[in-house]
Formats: C-alpha cells, sequence, structure tokens
C-alpha cells in the first residue's frame, strides 16, 4: 500500500497557503478598514520653536520684543492639489513660486515638512485656516519675528532673518535646520545661543486630510519649548533717541560710554534706519532697499569707520611723552609754522598751553624727539627703532586692533609699523621727515568711534578702560555678562601724569569748543578736525563729564561738516547734558546742531 501522507501534507500547505493569500487579499484590497485605521493613526511631529529672549535698556525699558507670526508647512508625500489656480487665489502665492517652493521641498526632503508660506499676519491666517483641511500634507506652525516699540538704536541691537545655507552647513551644534532664523548682526548676532532658546517638540494625531486628532500617547513625548534668555543691555533708551534726533539727516557715528565700567550708554549710526523694516515678510524686499541707498545706512559706522583721529590724537602723544621722561609738564616749543601749518595762539607754549592750543607745530618737534633717540649710529635705524617702541606703546591705548565689543564686523584700525613703511618707500629709504603727519593725527593712522569713545573714557579714568560692551546683565544677573567686561586694562601711563591732561583738556573746550561749555558741569574735552581728501573735512570731538566724576565719555564723529568745535562739539555737549541733567536747557545750541549748518 501506497504511504500518501506526503501528498497529503503538501496538498495542506497548499490550502493553508491559498488562505493566507486570500485573507491578504481581502484585507489589502477589498477591506479598507486598516487603511482608515492607519490614516486616522498618522503621527506628525511638530517643532515648537521658543521665543527669543526680550531686550532692555539699563532701565528696565524693553527695547525689543516678540510678535507672534504663523508659517504654512509643507510634507511633499502628503500634498495633494486638484486646483492649482484655486490654492493661489487662496493662499496669495503665485504660480511659479508655489511650484518653486514644492520643489525646493521635496529636495530638502520627501517626508519632512517645509515652509511654504513664511510670516503670514494674524490677519491672513484668520483668513486661510478654515481651507486647511481641504489640502492634504499642509499645516500651520507658530513663529515670531522681532518688534520695537521705539525705532532706535537698529545697528546696536541688529536683526534676524533665516539662516543661510553656508551658516546651516557650518553649524556644528546641529541646532539648526533650513527655514529657522537666526542673528544676523549686532547683539542678536553676538548672543544669538542665549537669546534662541531650546526647542521643543509636540506629536499629534492626523487623519489624512490633515484634521488634528489629538496628541500621540497623551503627550508623552512631547517636550516643551524653553524661552530664549532675556538681555538687560547697556544702552539708554532716552540717550539713544536724543542723539539720534540730533544726527538725523547727517552722516556719522555717536559712542558715549560709561567710564567706571565700559558700558555702552549710546551707539548711533547715521544715517540709520528704522529696525521695524527688517522684520517680517517685508525683510527680503527692505534689505536690499536699504543695501542698495548710497547713503550706506546698513554699514554700522561707530565699528566699521575708519578716521585720521586728527587733533585728538595729540593727547596721546602727550601721555606717552611724559610717561617715556621725554616730555615734561615745562617742555616748551615754538609754535614754528615752517615746520607745519597752525593756527594763531601765543607762542612758544609748554605741554598744558600746547594741549590747550592744539599746537600742530609742537606736537611736530615734540614727536622726533620721540621717535628720534639717538640710540643707533644710523639716522634710519633710529627712526625705525623708535617707531617700533611708540607703535606698542600707543597701541596700549586700546588702538590698532579690535577692541573686542559685543558684535560682529567690528575693525581695529591702523596703527603703521615699520614693516609697513618699510613695503612701501624701501628698506632704510623713509626717516621721521617721512612720518612726521603721524605727530598730529594724520597720515596712515586709522582709528573707529568706538576707540576714539574708549579714549576718552582713559582720559577719564586716568589710565585704564574696561572694554567697551552692550549687555549690562543676563536674566537680570549682572554675573552673567562675560567676564572680559570685568578686567581693567591698564595703558601703562601713571596716573599722575593725568592731571594736567585733564586740566588742558577743561581748558581747551573754553578755547576750540566754546559752545561746548556748560554752566554748573565742567567738560574736559579736545576738538578734531579730521583731513579728508574727498570733501569737507569731518568734524571731531571727544569728552568726558563732569571732569571731576566722569560718568559720561563721548566721541562724536560728524562727517564732511569741517571744524571740530561746531558739529561734533555742540552734538556732544547736548548729549552729555541730556544724560546728566535729563533734560536739554539750551535750546538755541539745539536748533542749531538740528538745521546742520556747520561749514557756512
Amino acid at each position: 500500500m501506497t504511504d500518501r501522507r506526503p501528498q497529503i501534507i503538501i496538498i495542506l500547505i497548499f490550502l493553508v497557503g491559498f488562505v493566507l493569500l486570500v485573507r491578504l487579499f481581502s484585507i489589502q484590497v477589498l477591506d479598507d478598514s486598516f487603511i482608515k485605521k492607519a490614516e486616522r493613526n498618522a503621527i506628525q511631529r511638530i517643532v515648537d520653536h521658543p521665543y527669543r529672549g526680550l531686550i532692555y535698556d539699563r532701565n528696565g525699558k524693553l527695547l525689543v520684543y516678540n510678535n507672534p507670526i504663523f508659517e504654512l508647512m509643507l510634507v511633499p508625500k502628503e500634498f495633494e492639489l486638484q486646483d492649482t489656480t484655486r490654492f493661489c487665489e487662496l493662499f496669495g502665492i503665485e504660480k511659479q513660486e508655489l511650484i518653486e517652493r514644492y520643489t525646493a521641498a521635496k529636495k530638502y526632503s520627501w517626508v519632512k515638512p517645509s515652509p511654504l508660506i513664511k510670516q503670514i499676519s494674524t490677519t491672513d491666517f484668520a483668513r486661510i485656516q478654515d481651507y486647511l483641511v481641504d489640502y492634504p500634507g499642509l499645516f500651520i506652525t507658530t513663529r515670531s519675528v522681532r518688534s520695537y516699540p521705539e525705532p532706535i538704536a537698529s545697528h546696536a541691537l541688529g536683526y534676524i532673518g533665516e539662516i543661510s545655507g553656508s551658516r546651516l552647513e557650518n553649524d556644528s551644534s546641529g541646532y539648526y535646520v533650513q527655514g529657522d532664523y537666526v542673528g544676523l548682526s549686532g547683539m542678536e548676532r553676538f548672543y544669538e545661543d542665549d537669546l534662541r532658546g531650546v526647542k521643543g517638540v509636540k506629536y499629534k494625531m492626523v487623519n489624512v486630510r490633515g484634521i488634528d486628532k489629538g496628541p500621540f500617547k497623551d503627550g508623552e513625548y512631547d517636550t516643551a519649548s524653553v524661552e530664549g534668555r532675556n538681555i538687560t543691555s547697556t544702552l539708554d533708551m532716552e540717550l539713544q533717541k536724543y542723539g539720534e534726533m540730533l544726527m538725523e539727516g547727517k552722516t556719522g557715528s555717536v559712542v558715549a560710554i560709561e567710564p567706571k565700567t565700559g558700558e555702552i550708554l549710546a551707539m548711533i549710526s547715521a544715517p540709520f534706519y528704522d529696525p521695524n523694516e527688517l522684520t517680517g515678510a517685508d525683510f527680503g524686499k527692505n534689505y536690499q532697499k536699504l543695501n542698495s541707498q548710497p547713503t550706506k545706512p546698513l554699514f554700522n559706522r561707530p565699528v566699521m569707520a575708519m578716521y585720521p583721529p586728527g587733533s585728538i590724537f595729540k593727547i596721546v602723544q602727550s601721555l606717552i611723552g611724559l610717561q617715556d621722561g621725554v616730555l615734561t609738564p615745562e617742555t616748551t616749543y615754538a609754535c614754528n609754522r615752517s615746520l607745519v601749518a597752525c593756527h594763531n595762539h601765543p607762542s612758544p607754549v609748554d605741554l598744558f598751553g600746547a594741549i590747550r592750543n592744539s599746537c600742530n607745530p609742537y606736537y611736530h618737534q615734540a614727536f622726533r624727539k620721540m621717535i628720534n633717540r639717538e640710540v643707533s649710529s644710523n639716522t634710519f635705524k633710529d627712526t625705525e627703532i623708535g617707531l617700533t617702541n611708540w607703535r606698542e606703546s600707543v597701541k596700549k591705548f586700546g588702538l590698532g586692533s579690535a577692541l573686542g565689543v559685543d558684535m560682529g564686523g567690528e575693525r581695529g584700525g591702523s596703527i603703521p609699523s615699520s614693516n609697513y613703511y618699510d613695503k612701501v618707500y624701501g628698506e632704510g629709504r623713509w626717516k621721521y621727515s617721512t612720518i612726521y603727519s603721524l605727530s598730529i593725527g594724520q597720515g596712515e593712522l586709522q582709528v573707529t568711534p568706538l576707540q576714539m569713545a574708549n579714549l576718552a573714557a582713559i582720559f577719564a579714568n586716568k589710565g585704564y578702560y574696561y572694554k567697551p560692551h552692550l549687555i549690562k546683565a543676563m536674566d537680570g544677573d549682572p554675573d552673567k555678562i562675560p567676564a572680559e567686561y570685568r578686567i581693567k586694562n591698564d595703558v601703562g601711563v601713571d596716573a599722575r601724569h593725568f592731571d594736567l591732561i585733564q586740566d588742558a583738556m577743561a581748558q581747551a573746550v573754553y578755547g576750540t569748543a566754546a559752545r561746548a561749555v556748560m554752566k554748573d558741569i565742567a567738560i574736559a574735552g579736545k576738538t578734531g578736525t579730521a583731513q579728508n581728501p574727498h570733501g569737507e573735512d569731518h568734524s571731531v570731538f571727544i569728552a568726558f563729564a563732569p571732569k571731576e566724576d566722569p560718568k559720561i565719555a563721548i566721541a562724536v564723529y560728524v562727517e564732511n561738516a569741517g571744524w571740530g568745535g561746531r558739529a561734533a562739539a555742540s552734538t556732544a555737549s547736548l548729549m552729555i547734558e541730556k544724560y546728566l541733567r535729563g533734560e536739554v536747557l539750551r535750546q538755541e545750541l539745539q536748533e542749531y546742531v538740528l538745521a546742520g549748518n556747520f561749514i557756512y
């Protein structure tokens, strides 16, 4: 009898397989209940973007806050569109723009969300929200843009915008993704890691039409976003606002510092712009408009513009000469105009008189004595050695390199070296007669307005400074600011030498800057007229006040405004009065500055 068990087993296997195939066919083709369940159980991952930290002025007044906006996000795999024309009309987007953004989203990820329409206002969101259920693969996420209660301090505060491809590529933290917003300039960029906060994530259930079915597993896997840290800046809102009013229609800069701390009280770059222009949906259009203007309103002059310091530099020369023993208070020179031009004043003059009268020939002769010390039998070599030693002394005053202010783009100016002159004239082919213009702050010397304000702080402090900075506290705690801003930097000049300097600067105000004189407040200052080969000279003035207990140090540059005792000194004096008194009583001087007729 033949054993039929193998056949029976084979038949049973075929029967079981057939039943499984029928069941599988029924589940996948005939019965859509599983598909519907899968659709009902779709999980959507939504990033919860935190609010950026707020920025306040030194007195607790709000400078920067957040305004909520919405963004329409797209998941390419789920997106379905039947009537393109109707969609474009409903959502206010051009067809070509829709195609480009959809293509970019697919290129980025087929399953991850990408922004389709950015920075939708509350009004527009209310108009489109009812249509979202008709378009699978679309959902709304909440963001925020920066807003400014007062349209001031645009260069100091900075602005935010969408992260660039290069910055995203170089992001080692892994925090950012395409479409994120980051600080692009000013404090917003420098303190980005503190201001941005920490992202959160929410998981929710949605059906195929994108309708929210509630949190996934009751929010078990959700993480809350953490708001960015709030920053108290060193800026004084009222002083900043007043300074911008004075500089309206002018080109230049104003920097005011609290000498004892290095805190920046005001930082004005003129022309300026309304920071509200670089927020919201019109950011790109407004940026291009500002960037194309010939007056360059986006250019941050206090830290980027470089000018010859002019006569202000004579104070630095005086201090170096006193410290090195080359000059004494009694050192006297004649005002020999055959050496270099000068204005009418008594001659000869000692050091006090040289500062008070801003005597060019005095510093021509004093600088030659500082440079040519006869330490070498070779005249050319002697000048080279002297310049090298002099340059090292000058750099201690925070000149020739960036000070390290808490914003990007700071330039360091230029203090020419022996190597520089070797390249220009040839080694051993230059001497004092080649470089004498340095004696009065001209020639190859270049400084920024921030550096000049810092010089005023050094003169006020009698020989030291703290790095100028814009941050006063983080989350209300002053100890959270970078430690480098609490380090005292000594310039290597004995404090006793500053007594003569301060007295002479106080007297100089009465001579070259009489408009700056105030009743009851003693100002110590120095005018400068920086030569400009492209037009009218630049008006320059630095000062500190009150002389006996300085609370403000200031530098003012007004381009193409001529003599320093007019535009710059008048502006600085009004700023000092505003800060120390809280109001301006000299209305005639204010009207003079606002009118801006400084040349005539």
